[in-house]
């Protein structure tokens, strides 16, 4: 994988994601729409949908484990502190030759930079929640969310 045309696909998702900040209602239905898309490919996931670090939605569908709720804790905590993509944030970590641990000095018992939690942001950038799921190789839960909170947002700026 060519890490930096990697890294600078995810960076243009996360700017095509961009939009005003939604309420518990929509955070809701975020989930929802994301628990809906994990039955359509029959898997289990663990799926949580943050605003203003409070939880709105938080759900762990059949065939997950604690392991999954967990790793989905630490990705978020890497998406709250960081405000890119868990994806993105270990893509570079990769490219630098690295880790959070190394780096900053993070736990990896609380930070992940794995694929599958994105930030919630508006068009100034500001990072008013977050969205995550975990369940599916790295690379698949990241698009998943790409793919559901992408359509979400298209509703919300109809």
């Amino acid at each position: 994988m060519d890490l930096q045309a990697e890294i600078e696909r995810v960076r243009a998702q996360e700017a095509a994601l961009l939009g005003a900040a939604f309420g518990a209602e929509q955070a809701w239905e975020l989930g929802v729409a994301l628990r809906e898309a994990a039955l359509a490919r029959g898997v289990g996931l663990c799926i949580e949908v943050r605003l203003s670090a409070n939880t709105v939605f938080l759900c762990a569908m059949p065939g997950t484990s604690p392991s999954n709720a967990d790793w989905l804790r630490r990705k978020r905590n890497v998406v709250e502190l960081l405000g890119r993509s868990s994806y993105a944030v270990g893509l570079q970590m990769a490219l630098e030759q690295t880790t959070l641990a190394d780096k900053m000095g993070l736990p990896l018992r609380d930070y992940a930079s794995h694929g599958g939690c994105l930030p919630l942001r508006d068009a100034s950038g500001t990072v008013w929640g977050s969205v995550g799921v975990s369940g599916l190789p790295q690379l698949q839960d990241h698009e998943l969310v790409v793919e559901v909170l992408g359509a979400m947002l298209a509703k919300v700026r109809a």
